[in-house]
């Protein structure tokens, strides 16, 4: 999917030809502002996961024991190298 790096400022002039090439051309936009990436601007036909439906799956999902201490391993392992956000507020 194509990205297009563009100031709020571009955005909020051109945000109607913005939304269309979003919608039509599956573009997503990362938003600037004062040179740092601000929001972004992306189709709706883009698939997103949040944890509630994470969390639905695996209500769903049968697993056996090996199965289930290897994924809790795996997640385990996972989270180790996550790094915290520079700003927590964030």
């Amino acid at each position: 999917m194509p990205k297009t790096i563009i100031t709020v400022t571009e955005a909020a002039r051109n945000f109607a030809d913005c939304v269309n090439r979003a919608h039509y051309q599956n573009v997503t936009f990362v938003l600037l502002k004062n040179g740092a990436p601000f929001a972004r601007l992306v189709p709706d036909s883009q698939q997103v996961c949040v944890g509630r439906d994470l969390a639905q799956v695996l209500v769903e999902t049968e697993l056996s024991n090996d199965e289930a201490k290897a994924w809790r391993r795996d997640v385990q392992e996972a989270r180790k190298t996550l790094k915290p956000p520079a700003d927590k507020w964030r």
